[in-house]
């Protein structure tokens, strides 16, 4: 039984170590969830051989696990790099290293062994560090120990990140408990929350971090632990923020989330990242505490978020300054911020709004953000990066800087390097956001190829998905008792089509089976049944509100979740010149820039067919009258490949729009 640290009286007993309080089901993680021979698996696959030992190869460049060992070695060797959150590159890359480490080696072949011992000597170094480095009170944050101190400990709540780098420590040490039995780091993290609860709970000051993160952490350290302080040092920081602390902080309030409460918001504002990690805290309370009421408050500004201020990646931030929301609808294309860990923190929120909500409406935004703004962030190797994701790249783009030749899209890694080690750990916890085990059975909330284990049923799901709309669901064991197993179908699949052991059932949404985006089949089930859900996929054009002024009279081409581009490399002209008149009902069939087949190449294979024609600029004029036409459109078109937006920019740089001209 867990123990209070301070007092070594026994704690309540802990609730299962993965489950919130209160939810749509019970979250199954690793050791119940397998992913197999799908996209998400070979992105684990990748993560596994390359993402991860590149990750700890640069983390061990950036000089991070030096800082730590000059803070437990008492050495005079200066602090390495320049932001006080340093350490959570650490802490990020431990909790992916846990999830690959207990996976046990299974995605490892011959050639990553290498880099799985590189990945257990990283793990076994930084937790003997991090030992090392904590204060006698609790403290952790190399920044601001050592003799070369530059600020003083909680001397500057809106920027040292100390309570963001509990967050993330917590959260690596949870994964190192639950996943490999190994509590050194859970007892650091708790010796740490120990003193944040002294210092600012009920009884001490009233204040909190300028980049919200703690709060989900704290609330999944209750989870584990049954030691009920930390639930309500959560809510404590989610309540307190908006009284106005960073008034005087450089950025503006707004850019700590500290303009207003939050239960005052009418729309998600300032900071992208520091907004959803705040409101997906805020989720995790409302869910233990039973708050409807700031559940529903909760979903409304995730509804007005998607609706307003998402672009049609989901990406999120449409402004490099502060890395800010926009205006609702402030939603340019070539400026687009939309940095990956604002997806991360997009999915996280998603998915426990999901939990307290069992909304299919909510998942359907998480994957359009899984497979477009969150997986364009990581390259097809998987070792190169992009922190922001815009929707354009002009032909003469070089970032506001001279280009890199060595990377000319894509970096190896960054000065601020939150966004890579985010998703290396993202990467590696995807079976825990795939399916949850209900009292009356099972429900699959991603469709991908994987291996799920209920107590009801334990089941393979059989698919190509994304790419493919067929999605098999075969039983390999059952309890006696009828069980519901629950599949969710998409929005935009609007005629799907089901079979149970080749037998059609009713099909259409409305009906009995299929409702509010859930496929409900309840029976008694045996070992060897099949169920078939097929949602057709067709490239579809999409246009957007009207109030959307960047993209008025353009179209983007989306296929079942997956949004597509066009880069030069595909295209006969400039692609400025281009208008798109229809896109193919399939995949592209020949490589329409010539070469070799397009199974050749991984970029194109998943290429849709787009017509179109070329309509250069009558004139240099860049305001010519409006009385002014256009040539006519040619009577012919030309056919060119659109690939999925997550896989632009792995071949030479070039331009790219997502959205393309159509009037």
């Amino acid at each position: 039984m867990p123990t209070d640290t301070r007092t070594g009286a026994p704690e309540p007993a802990a609730q299962d170590r993965t489950a919130p309080a209160k939810t749509a089901g019970r979250p199954l993680g690793l050791g119940d969830v397998a992913l197999t021979d799908g996209l998400l698996g070979h992105w684990q696959r990748r993560n596994a051989a390359a993402t991860l030992p590149h990750a700890v190869e640069q983390v061990r460049a950036a000089g991070v696990l030096d800082n730590f060992r000059r803070v437990a070695e008492q050495t005079e060797e200066p602090f390495r790099g320049g932001y006080p959150f340093a350490d959570t590159d650490a802490y990020k890359t431990l909790e992916a290293a846990a999830y690959e480490l207990a996976r046990g080696g299974e995605h490892d072949s011959g050639e990553h062994d290498a880099g799985r011992a590189a990945v257990r000597a990283f793990y076994e170094e930084a937790v003997h560090l991090i030992e090392g480095a904590q204060g006698d009170d609790g403290y952790l944050s190399s920044f601001h120990q050592g003799t070369d101190t530059p600020v003083e400990p909680w001397a500057d709540l809106a920027g040292g990140h100390e309570l963001y780098n509990l967050g993330h420590l917590i959260q690596g040490a949870l994964a190192a408990a639950r996943r490999l039995g190994d509590d050194r780091l859970l007892n650091v993290a708790r010796r740490f929350a120990d003193l944040v609860v002294d210092r600012f709970g009920e009884e001490g000051r009233a204040e909190y971090c300028g980049h919200p993160q703690v709060e989900t952490a704290l609330v999944e350290l209750y989870r584990e632990t049954g030691h009920e302080p930390y639930l309500r040092q959560a809510e404590l920081f989610v309540e307190r923020r908006g009284s106005g602390l960073f008034a005087g902080a450089p950025f503006g309030p707004a850019y700590y989330a500290d303009h207003a409460p939050l239960r005052d918001l009418d729309t998600v504002t300032g900071h992208a990242v520091r907004m959803v990690y705040l409101a997906a805290g805020a989720t995790d309370v409302a869910i233990e505490r039973g708050d409807t009421a700031r559940t529903d408050h909760l979903l409304r500004l995730w509804d007005d978020m998607v609706r307003t201020k998402s672009y049609v990646t989901g990406g999120i931030g449409s402004r490099h300054s502060d890395e800010a929301f926009g205006d609702r609808y402030e939603l340019p294309s070539e400026r687009a911020y939309a940095e990956t860990c604002a997806a991360i923190g997009t999915m996280q929120w998603g998915w426990r709004l999901f939990l307290a909500t069992g909304s299919a409406a909510v998942l359907d935004h998480v994957e359009r953000v899984l497979y477009n703004g969150f997986a364009a962030g990581v390259s097809l190797e998987g070792t190169r990066f992009f922190y922001d994701n815009p929707l354009q790249r002009r032909p003469d783009h070089t970032d506001g800087r001279p280009a890199d030749p060595a990377e000319p899209l894509r970096r190896r890694w960054f000065g601020c390097a939150c966004c890579p080690p985010n998703a290396a750990r993202w990467i590696s916890g995807l079976q825990d956001h795939v399916a949850l085990e209900t009292p009356d059975g099972l429900t699959v909330a991603l469709l991908t190829a994987c291996r799920i284990r209920s107590a009801a049923l334990t089941v393979d799901v059989v698919t190509d998905y994304p790419w493919d709309g067929r999605v098999t669901v075969r039983v390999l064991a059952a309890r006696d008792e009828p069980a519901t197993l629950t599949l969710r179908v998409p929005a935009w699949a609007t005629t799907p089509r089901v079979t149970v052991d080749g037998a059609p059932i009713a099909g259409e949404p409305g009906d009995s089976e299929i409702s509010h985006g859930w496929l409900r089949l309840t029976r008694a089930w045996r070992p060897g049944q099949e169920v078939v859900l097929d949602l057709p996929m067709r490239p579809t054009l999409v246009v957007s509100h009207p109030a959307v002024d960047a993209t008025r009279g353009a179209v983007a081409v989306v296929r079942g979740p997956v949004v597509h581009c066009l880069e030069r490399a595909d295209s006969p002209a400039p692609l400025d010149e281009l208008v798109v008149h229809t896109v193919g009902a399939g995949t592209v069939s020949e490589r329409t820039a010539g070469g070799d087949s397009p199974s050749d190449d991984p970029v194109l294979r998943h290429a849709v067919t787009a017509h179109v024609s070329r309509r250069p600029a009558p004139s240099d004029d860049p305001y010519p009258a409006a009385d002014r036409t256009d040539p006519p459109t040619p009577s012919t078109t030309t056919p060119v490949a659109l690939v999925p937006y997550h896989l632009w920019a792995n071949r030479e740089p070039g331009a790219m729009r997502v959205w393309l001209r159509h009037t």
